[in-house]
């Protein structure tokens, strides 16, 4: 994965998309090979200097029951009020946080029980502003958030991402067709990896992938017409 440039990892459920993730944050060692960052053997740079370089955006985003401000300044626990609130503007959510009763002193539930899907990611997207690591991995972030959140986030992500190594874990192919490059990942293996219009021509399951994702768009789109008509 060169230097700010986009990798889209694809694949079936359970190929291994998210287990290349976890290595490379070292959530997870391997048992053999090695992952370098740079040409150095991460298992050779302290944790805490590696997750300097590393963010990291999950579709389930894990909250404390703290404050809004320290949930976000978990990533760089040193960080000013007057930093925090510049991310949480970038992650288009200052203006819902100071419409709260306590403002960013705010408690929010355990593990974010009283926040909204939405919300909760707008918290882990502020976070990976504020710690602003060169390397930002996605797991598709928008995936199983509502419609109207949607845009916000997706406004949110390409700010955070600008000038960044970009990881993302492809659920939406619509979502990657730009990417510079796609990893077909099945089986715990590498099946094909390029550009879009490469993996259409030589991976036959990029190519099904792909085809399914269309169909499936389609449908969804007939399905609102109908909608439509009968409203």
């Amino acid at each position: 994965m060169k230097k700010n440039s986009m990798t889209a990892l694809v694949g079936p459920s359970g190929s291994g998309k998210s287990t290349i993730a976890n290595l490379l944050a070292r959530l997870w060692d391997v048992k053999s090979g090695n992952v370098t960052i740079r040409g150095v053997d991460i298992r050779n740079v302290p944790l805490s200097e590696l997750m300097d370089q590393i963010s990291m955006v999950f579709q389930r985003v894990y909250l404390f029951q703290d404050t809004i401000e320290n949930n976000i300044k978990f990533g760089r626990p040193d960080a000013t009020r007057e930093e925090v609130e510049d991310a949480a503007k970038r992650a288009c959510w200052h203006e819902f946080i100071m419409a709260l009763s306590d403002g960013y002193d705010t408690v929010v539930g355990e593990a974010g029980g009283t926040l909204s899907g939405g919300e909760r990611q707008r918290i882990s997207i502020a976070r990976a502003m504020l710690k602003n690591a060169p390397i930002v991995i996605l797991d598709e972030a928008t995936a199983s958030v509502d419609p109207e959140n949607e845009a916000q986030i997706q406004k949110a992500l390409s700010a955070l991402t600008a000038g960044k190594t970009l990881i993302v874990i492809a659920h939406r192919l619509s979502t990657i067709v730009d990417a510079d490059q796609i990893i077909v990942i099945e089986n715990g293996c590498v099946a094909g990896c390029g550009k879009q219009e490469e993996l259409l021509a030589d991976c036959p399951l990029y190519a099904n992938m792909w085809k399914a994702h269309q169909e499936s768009k389609d449908r969804m789109g007939e399905e609102e017409q109908k909608d439509d008509s009968n409203n």
